[in-house]
């Protein structure tokens, strides 16, 4: 669906992007993470037809973005960061509109309900609220029945339980066969509804596949605080203590706890909040990201 070779993109002498290789297959979810400044917006607007590339090789649906046909781009659905649609019009309405300028289009009633604004489904778009809006955003770039769909942070002013709302939504687009392409700062949503993730970072992407494959082989990590007058032993090293909470890392942590808490039972010392965790993507996420 998208093939991406040494893409660049410079604006004067600041180099945005610097060399992605990215391939994004039919029918899976597909995370992009990476902090504000790392180029993942200006490289989903090249993958959108939004802008020009400085160098390198784009393909999405078969067709170079930035030369693409109207037919082209009927086959794309565009959820944005920010935008607005025209507030004196209803939420039918507004996606009755959009549904006109697609050759094939889904009702705009199936939409109401699949993005959960049946309530609002005869309410002006300019009175919702931020998270109903992003819903209504959302039912937007649905409203094609595209093949790809492009969200950028879909689910930003959601609470708790709009957002696994959406979660099932976005799963079921999956089910359906069509493929997403998600950019999000919530690592949980990522690890919860991506096949695959990619991670950029200065412009440059700095791991990629599933969120599985990018957790294995990491260190769990088993975390405590310890009484400033106390040491601990010199066979536990190598420690990190931050704010006086201890971490070590172990890829045998089983045998560490063990070793660890009979030290404390011996020496009648307090492992006050001591927790075993098990590497998550947010882990390598912040990693990757404090090196930068």
């Amino acid at each position: 669906m998208i093939t991406v070779e040494g893409l660049r993109k410079s604006y004067g002498r600041h180099e945005a992007v610097r060399g992605v290789d990215l391939e994004v297959r039919a029918g899976e979810i597909f995370a992009f993470l990476g902090p504000n400044g790392a180029g993942k917006t200006t490289t989903v607007e090249i993958l959108e037809g939004y802008r020009d590339p400085t160098a390198g090789r784009v393909e999405v649906l078969g067709a170079d973005p930035a030369r693409a046909d109207r037919e082209w781009r009927s086959r794309i659905g565009v959820m944005l960061q920010s935008w607005q649609v025209e507030p004196a019009l209803t939420v039918r309405e507004s996606l009755r509109q959009f549904a006109g300028y697609y050759p094939r289009s889904l009702p705009a009633e199936d939409v109401v309900r699949l993005v959960g604004l049946e309530a609002q489904g005869d309410m002006r778009a300019g009175r919702l609220s931020g998270g109903q809006q992003r819903r209504l955003d959302l039912g937007i770039a649905l409203v094609g029945d595209p093949e790809l769909l492009f969200l950028d942070e879909p689910t930003t002013g959601f609470d708790p339980a709009a957002r696994r709302a959406a979660w099932q939504i976005i799963a079921a687009l999956r089910e359906a066969g069509k493929t997403v392409l998600l950019t999000t700062h919530y690592l949980d949503e990522a690890q919860a509804l991506a096949d695959r993730v990619a991670i950029l970072v200065d412009g440059r992407i700095k791991a990629e596949g599933t969120p599985d494959e990018l957790v294995a082989g990491q260190a769990t990590r088993i975390t405590f605080r310890l009484a400033d007058s106390v040491a601990l032993p010199a066979r536990f090293e190598p420690v990190e203590v931050t704010d006086g909470r201890v971490e070590i890392r172990s890829h045998e942590p089983l045998h560490l706890v063990h070793a660890l808490t009979d030290w404390a039972i011996e020496s009648s010392v307090d492992l006050a909040e001591l927790q075993v965790r098990r590497p998550s993507l947010e882990d390598i996420y912040l990693d990757l990201t404090a090196r930068s």
